[in-house]
């Protein structure tokens, strides 16, 4: 048996809960992974309240989590390049939250020893997502891109991932906020009334393209306004903003398997000594209720991390 964090229906925080699970036996070109620490990410909350429901199936009980970091500790048919007692970083399509989770090999990385755990797990869901934003949106270097949401888990590796491929980024951020955006590479503006001009003030030579990560109701608008296309403009906040604006949504059902790109850009960045991973608090798997609360509540610098 192994333990697990699951909620037996929708609803909020609470519906968390322990829960006793056969022990997964990997199937091929899977591995059984010994989890030590699981990424919390938005999506988890927003599946958890059935906020999602309609959009990513649900099998109760449900195990949220959709990034670890641990070890091998048994491999299944036709996997090859992994090993027992291998240290790695991966995604998982949901069942993180426990004590053992099924990797796919083609979702799953070395972690390198100079990496912590919490590190590690907080990297494939960010990393993923910053390199398929890029690839989806098609930006170019040379080009500027406009980020909302710009401190968060996703942006602060989005920005980082532009940054090396020469793409200038605009990020909208709390003032409390500025002086982290511009340590990233980024020119940072504050949301709220009057965005547009402080937008076109600090890219004077006009905005490529736009990402909506916050999910603030004026932003998306503003973008298309500022790219002057909506399918210049993408959210990965909600289909439903999507379909009401006209712009395009990705939510990660792409046919292209952008995580071996995404891994090996981090850790590339990892390996210069110029990664920045900031980890907003860090708390035991018996917690994730707790740890669901502070990431609903958002204005999070960095990600949560669960450890088990």
């Amino acid at each position: 048996m192994t333990k697990a964090i699951a909620f037996a229906h929708y609803g909020d925080p609470d519906v968390l809960g322990p829960i006793d699970l056969d022990l997964p036996e990997p199937g091929p070109r899977q591995v059984r992974v010994a989890v030590r620490a699981v990424g919390v990410n938005p999506l988890d909350h927003k599946v958890r309240s059935g906020a999602l429901d309609g959009f990513i199936p649900v099998a109760f009980p449900a195990v949220p989590g959709y990034e670890v970091a641990g070890t091998v500790e048994a491999v299944g048919a036709e996997v090859t390049g992994f090993a027992i007692g291998d240290e790695v970083f991966g995604a998982v399509m949901g069942g993180g939250y426990a004590e053992h989770a099924l990797v796919d090999v083609e979702l799953l990385a070395r972690k390198p020893a100079s990496l912590s755990w919490a590190e590690a797990a907080a990297l494939p869901v960010a990393a993923e997502t910053s390199e398929r934003i890029l690839g989806v949106l098609g930006v170019q270097p040379g080009e500027t891109l406009l980020v909302h949401g710009a401190a968060g888990g996703v942006g602060t590796l989005l920005l980082q991932f532009a940054r090396a491929r020469g793409i200038t980024v605009v990020g909208t951020a709390s003032e409390a906020n500025h002086v982290y955006l511009r340590e990233l590479g980024a020119i940072p503006v504050a949301y709220g009334e009057g965005l547009a001009e402080r937008v076109r003030a600090a890219a004077p030579g006009g905005v490529d393209r736009a990402l909506d990560a916050a999910g603030k109701a004026d932003e998306v608008p503003v973008s298309i306004e500022l790219t002057s296309s909506a399918d210049r403009v993408l959210t990965i906040t909600s289909p439903m903003a999507a379909e009401q604006h006209g712009v395009r949504f990705t939510g990660g059902a792409e046919a292209e398997p952008y995580h071996p790109r995404a891994f090996a850009a981090a850790l590339a960045l990892h390996e210069a000594g110029t990664l920045v991973l900031p980890i907003h608090r860090v708390l035991p798997l018996a917690d994730a209720a707790e740890a669901h609360r502070l990431s609903e509540h958002g204005h999070l610098r960095g990600k949560i991390v669960l450890t088990v």
